[in-house]
């Protein structure tokens, strides 16, 4: 099946305006993108955390306990990356490993309470602010933003396992 839609200029008026809406949401999710980085950033320069060990910490909290192999998945990170973020992360009191129950031979990340509360306060502006948008919208309407924003996710999480699984050494690599 061709994906690629008509050119403009041969589309109905209804197709043009469904690419132009398209477009919008694209260009929409990349501001979005964008703006959330330079956010985690700025939170990560606030607390004296690296990009990577702010995204960590963020998907401990979201999935922890968790164990660093399935982390390192999560994150996107060779394991032996993922020792030195969960290191860093370790001695600045941000997280703790402690020994899987099921398991004596492995360890399970657990995040920090007070520090997750710490992390949260840093995104309280952006908290705040999402509130006061979601407040402008019917339920109805939000149940449709729940919706694509799980599935544009999904669609994320597609492509970089589909980018992950074909990736080549580069030229510069070898």
């Amino acid at each position: 099946m061709d994906a690629t839609p008509p050119a403009e200029g041969s589309a109905t008026p209804a197709t043009r305006r469904r690419m132009r809406l398209t477009t919008r949401i694209k260009a929409g999710l990349c501001d979005l993108s964008i703006q959330l980085a330079l956010l985690t950033h700025q939170v990560g320069a606030h607390l004296d955390l690296r990009d990577a060990d702010l995204e960590c910490l963020d998907l401990v909290g979201r999935y922890g306990p968790i164990g660093p192999t399935a982390l390192a998945k999560r994150a996107g990170m060779h394991p032996a990356t993922l020792t030195g973020v969960l290191d860093r992360l370790e001695r600045g009191g941000w997280v703790v490993r402690t020994p899987n129950p099921a398991d004596r031979r492995s360890v399970h990340v657990t995040i920090v309470e007070e520090k997750e509360a710490e992390v949260a306060a840093m995104f309280s502006g952006l908290s705040t602010a999402m509130d006061d948008v979601c407040a402008e919208y019917e339920d109805a309407d939000l149940l449709i933003i729940a919706d694509f924003l799980v599935r544009t996710a999904q669609a994320g999480r597609s492509a970089t396992d589909d980018l992950a699984a074909n990736r080549q050494p580069s030229a510069t690599s070898r």
